[in-house]
């Protein structure tokens, strides 16, 4: 069932102050997560990289050690077993990761090439990301029971462009945004951030899970998983809902 609007003024009640400061968090956590992502993915080739050549120069120095050690005083038994023990360690280690990322590779090759099945189609996910799109967004959310809800939504920086005030029904509901601001003005198409805030029998305010629609643009691998573009909008696979 679709809401309808029962204001539209910024920062009026805590309905509305509650949804702005989940709003604000959720575009802070996006940008967060964006170089928290990218930074997982570069360590993690850095490990593997170091963990290989650590296995060579630790292979180079040991036969070293035996092609130079004293004829007269040998190494003791003990300290060669030892040392092949820690070689072998190593090696397991080395072959072990080459092997998860081989796999990972391989199960994330065939998670994108369904991905790239929906391209062009509209589909929903469980996200906070808001995908303005030609010019509109829209998305869906229960509520527990009928009454006011606030919906707010900021842009990437933080900064709140929309805020409104609708009477939900109990269930599913559905809010379309024609991406004018609180002023009128049309803002540009890009990735948004969204939050919805209810009120409770005891008067405090609860969050809302938005389930946003957008038409899918593009298919990626990001090394940790498949995401989905939506525009300027980027989520994982695993949040989709529906097709």
């Amino acid at each position: 069932m679709s809401t309808t609007s029962v204001t539209s003024s910024q920062g009026t009640t805590s309905l509305i102050n509650a949804a702005i400061s989940a709003a604000q968090t959720a575009a802070s956590s996006t940008s967060a997560a964006a170089t928290s992502s990218s930074s997982t993915s570069t360590a993690s080739a850095s490990a593997l990289a170091s963990l290989g050549t650590n296995y060579n120069e630790f292979l180079t120095m040991l036969t070293t050690q035996l092609k130079n050690q004293d004829p007269s005083s040998p190494m003791s038994t003990d300290s060669f077993t030892s040392e092949l023990a820690q070689f072998a360690g190593v090696e397991q280690q080395v072959q072990t990761n080459t092997n998860l990322s081989s796999l990972i590779s391989l199960t994330q090759d065939s998670t994108l090439t369904s991905g790239l099945n929906l391209v062009g189609k509209s589909v929903s996910v469980d996200s906070s990301s808001l995908p303005l799109q030609n010019g509109s967004a829209s998305l869906t959310y229960d509520a527990p029971s009928a009454g006011t809800v606030a919906i707010a939504v900021t842009d990437s920086s933080g900064n709140v462009v929309k805020t409104q005030e609708v009477d939900a029904s109990a269930g599913t509901n559905t809010w379309t945004w024609n991406g004018e601001n609180d002023d009128g003005t049309q803002l540009a198409d890009g990735q948004y951030s969204v939050a919805i805030e209810a009120s409770t029998a005891s008067g405090s305010t609860t969050a809302l899970t938005p389930t946003v629609t957008g038409t899918v643009t593009g298919v990626s691998n990001s090394g940790s998983s498949v995401d989905l573009q939506m525009g300027s909008v980027s989520t994982s696979i695993n949040n989709l809902v529906s097709t």
